[in-house]
């Protein structure tokens, strides 16, 4: 038998093998020896290997054949078969040597059995040729769909990322024979995620086709596909999903959404008062949103801008206190930028955001104020009662100039009339009394409850009106019979 149709036979295929020797294929070795002879210089029969493809749908597939040279056909030889499987998952056919798979075979479980091979001679029992080992190798067929084994995918790419920038690699495992043919040769493929993405066919990195922007989109899922037989007809695929994320760039700058705003503060605000809150917007997020305010524009320099660092608002506070009589409205500007801008990102930051903020002072009903701190007057001691004293003044600073009523706290002495006219109400003796401290009110008439006080010190002067007065009483003695110019006894 020819070396053709040698393996065609053995191997139970119709395709048309190449002789490449005993260690590829199943064949008989012929020896020389004496016709008759029951001596054989060598062995009469070699073999290597059987091939059977996998999955092959028959209890009883033909894989190839064992035979001796010694064999005339006579049926006196008994072939055995030998080892893992051997009868179970192999069988032999005693008298022509045939072996046939009794089940379909799965390479990916098992792909190659070792085999022991005997012949016997029936009539004598004794074995013809010594035990030959021979395999069975499982030949693969295209029956394993590629597979994503790292599934889930997910990545994280920057914003306005450049054109083939590295996003991550998938990889897909298909568990048929790469050694034979294309059957685990993968080409990727992208079924979703265009424009914007792409994949390289041989390695499944997936790249960045065109920029993005996060404001707009921030997250995009792409599927990917993994076919075998580098895509040839008859493959096949398996897919994945690969969710990006675009992670923030800080592209966006902070812009106030109102051009003016209108804020109050009372004339009786401290300093460091809170007198309202501004409020810019920036389209990026954490870090990259985070603002500071200030002053542009102040030409009065009574406010500043601080910035809550928790709601990224710009807080108005009062720096110096203001007086509705003086100035009842301020203009300011102020501007926002933010915080972290590194310098390849400066181009977005060129120009800070601005707004403008009117300020309204609020009047206050202040009470009476007085001229003076305080007020010194001076009155002769014995004026008659109701004589001038002095004269104190308060007025309304409020625009509506509320007129003003005077009392006098606690006193028995002196009276005061709406005019501040303070006159006395009995005669003052400077011996009883040199000094009169006065507490002086002043309330608005139209508001009772403003009030104002001061103190007034009343001065009586002294006048002569006492003749001199011996401390004492004396009574004095003298002699009867004292001359002129004798001193007198006390």
């Amino acid at each position: 038998m020819n070396c053709y149709l040698l393996l065609r036979f053995m191997l139970g295929i119709p395709l048309l093998w190449p002789c490449l020797g005993a260690t590829e294929n199943s064949q008989t070795k012929k020896v020389e020896q004496p016709v008759r002879s029951h001596l054989r210089v060598k062995r009469g029969w070699m073999w290597n290997q059987f091939f059977v493809p996998e999955e092959m749908n028959t209890t009883s597939h033909h894989i190839g054949r064992l035979r001796s040279d010694l064999d005339n056909g006579n049926n006196s030889f008994q072939y055995k078969l030998l080892g893992a499987g051997a009868g179970s998952t192999f069988i032999i056919d005693e008298r022509t040597g045939d072996i046939y798979a009794r089940q379909k075979l799965d390479r990916e479980e098992r792909s190659l059995y070792t085999l022991r091979a005997q012949v016997i001679d029936i009539t004598t029992g004794r074995a013809v040729e010594p035990d030959s080992e021979f395999v069975i190798k499982v030949s693969d067929i295209n029956d394993n769909e590629p597979k994503f084994l790292d599934e889930p995918y997910e990545a994280i790419v920057p914003e306005m990322s450049p054109e083939g920038t590295l996003v991550i690699q998938v990889t897909a495992s298909d568990a048929d024979d790469p050694s034979s043919g294309n059957n685990a040769r993968l080409l990727y493929s992208l079924l979703q995620g265009q424009p914007y993405f792409s994949v390289e066919p041989t390695t499944g990195v997936i790249r960045i086709s065109s920029k993005m922007d996060r404001e707009l989109q921030d997250e995009y899922w792409v599927i990917i596909q993994a076919k075998d037989m580098i895509g040839q007809p008859g493959a096949l695929s398996g897919t994945t999903s690969v969710l990006i994320k675009l992670s923030d760039v800080n592209d966006n700058k902070p812009i106030f959404k109102e051009s003016l705003y209108r804020l109050t503060v009372s004339e009786s605000a401290p300093t460091g008062t809170s007198i309202g809150t501004i409020m810019a917007y920036d389209n990026d997020i954490g870090e990259n949103a985070e603002m500071d305010y200030s002053i542009e524009e102040d030409d009065s320099q009574t406010f500043d801008i601080i910035t809550n660092r928790e709601t990224q608002e710009g807080i108005v506070i009062l720096k110096k206190k203001v007086d509705f009589e003086y100035q009842n409205h301020y203009g300011i500007r102020a501007k926002v930028k933010n915080h972290h801008v590194d310098e390849h990102l400066m181009k977005y930051h060129t120009e800070p955001s601005t707004t403008f903020i009117k300020i309204q002072v609020e009047d206050v009903d202040e009470p009476p104020l007085f001229l003076l701190p305080y007020y010194i007057f001076e009155i002769f001691e014995e004026t008659p009662q109701g004589s001038f004293v002095g004269v104190v003044s308060a007025t309304d600073p409020d625009n509506r100039k509320s007129p003003i009523r005077y009392s006098i706290t606690r006193s028995k002495v002196f009276n005061i009339d709406d005019n501040g006219t303070i006159t006395t109400t009995n005669s003052l003796d400077r011996e009883i009394s040199a000094w009169y401290n006065l507490s002086i009110t002043a309330t608005e008439k139209y508001n009772i409850e403003q009030i104002s006080s001061i103190p007034v010190y009343v001065q009586v002067l002294n006048i002569n009106d006492h003749a001199p007065e011996f401390s004492q009483y004396y009574e004095t003695y003298v002699c009867e019979n004292a001359g002129s110019g004798q001193g007198l006894f006390f």
